[in-house]
C-alpha cells in the first residue's frame, strides 16, 4: 500500500488525480448553479400562469402557502428520520457495550479462577446481578392515576 502510494508521488499521477478532482468540482458547481437559475424561472413561469388566471396576490399567496407546506414537510421529515437514526445508534451502541463487556469478562475469567480467591470473584458478581434482575423483574410498576370520576 505505502509503496503504491510513494509510486504514484513519484509518478505525478496524484497531481492528475487532484485535477480531475477539481474540474469535477467545478463541473458540479456550474451544473448546480445553472439548475438553481432553471428552478427559479420555472417557479417565475408558474407565478405568472397563476396571477394570469388567479389574480396576482392569490397567486403570490398561493405559491407562499406551497413553499411553507413543502418546508415544514421537509422539518417533519428530517426530525423523523433523525430520531429513528438516533434510537438506532443507541440501540447499536448498547450492543458494542455488551459485546465488549462480555469478551472482556470472558478473557479474564481463567485469570480469576487460577487463583484462590478467584472463584468468589466470579460467583458474587453474578449474584448481585442474578438478585438485580430478579429486582427489576418483580417491583412494582408506577401507578396508574386514580379516576376522578369513581
Amino acid at each position: 500500500m505505502l509503496a503504491s502510494l510513494i509510486a504514484s508521488f513519484a509518478s505525478g499521477e496524484t497531481a492528475l488525480v487532484v485535477r480531475r478532482a477539481r474540474r469535477a468540482a467545478i463541473a458540479y458547481l456550474l451544473a448546480g448553479v445553472a439548475a438553481l437559475c432553471g428552478i427559479g424561472f420555472f417557479i417565475g413561469a408558474v407565478y405568472i400562469w397563476a396571477s394570469l388566471r388567479y389574480g396576482a396576490i392569490e397567486a403570490a399567496l398561493g405559491i407562499g402557502l406551497i413553499f411553507l407546506l413543502l418546508s415544514g414537510l421537509v422539518l417533519i421529515i428530517h426530525t423523523t428520520t433523525a430520531r429513528i437514526q438516533a434510537r438506532r445508534a443507541k440501540e447499536r451502541r448498547a450492543s458494542d457495550l455488551t459485546t465488549v463487556a462480555v469478551a472482556s469478562a470472558l478473557a479474564v475469567l481463567p485469570t480469576l479462577l487460577r487463583g484462590k480467591t478467584g472463584l468468589g470473584t466470579v460467583i458474587a458478581p453474578l449474584v448481585a446481578l442474578t438478585a438485580y434482575a430478579i429486582y427489576r423483574e418483580n417491583r412494582a410498576k408506577t401507578p396508574k392515576k386514580p379516576d376522578l370520576a369513581d
